[in-house]
């Protein structure tokens, strides 16, 4: 699963299978051990969980970059590697 961007400690890595259905576009993050998993449009956690602090840190980042998340979305659909996205710094 590619690493699209990391910050204070966060992972975050989006996977799609190329031509297929992968449910709706989202990214998987992991903070010491835990991972969530969030979707880009709307940004909201389907699954998992992580300090408020992480979440909070989380949510502004994929606000900030939801265009650059699609974009790698759509990429990584297309079978190609995705674009990493600037940390929050």
């Amino acid at each position: 699963m590619p690493e699209i961007s990391r910050f204070f400690g966060i992972i975050i890595r989006m996977f799609a299978e190329a031509g297929s259905p992968h449910h709706v576009p989202h990214f998987h993050a992991w903070y010491q051990g835990a991972k969530v998993v969030y979707g880009i449009d709307p940004v909201v956690k389907i699954e998992g969980g992580f300090p408020r602090r992480q979440e909070r840190l989380i949510e502004a980042w994929a606000e900030l970059h939801q265009d650059e998340l699609k974009r790698d979305w759509e990429l990584l659909r297309a079978g190609e590697n995705p674009i990493p996205v600037a940390p929050l710094q």
